[in-house]
């Protein structure tokens, strides 16, 4: 496995999608990705949990399902940042209203 993988990270759908699948689920599968980055290849969802698995190993993570990835690490892995997320999602909330 190499270190520093660059991958494309895809937009993610919503906010909300997002903050829910962090405070939801402790392990991302193959169909959380795809509601958190959208429909996307078979290879691409690959290349995401790759790259969130290489972030487990740095953060001594254990995985205890081959098929899934651990939100925490996979969030950080691919730049996605809760606080920054909640915060946005809490404008747009106000912004509405």
């Amino acid at each position: 496995m190499t270190n520093n993988q660059n991958v494309r990270i895809p937009p993610i759908t919503s906010l909300k999608t997002a903050i829910e699948l962090y405070y939801s689920r402790t392990e991302l599968g193959n169909a959380d990705i795809e509601e958190l980055f959208g429909k996307h290849s078979t290879a691409t969802v690959s290349r995401l949990k790759r790259k969130a698995r290489q972030k487990m190993v740095e953060l001594n993570i254990p995985s205890w399902n081959g098929n899934r990835v651990n939100t925490e690490a996979a969030f950080e892995s691919w730049g996605l940042n809760i606080t920054d997320l909640e915060r946005r999602y809490k404008k747009l909330q106000e912004l509405s209203a």
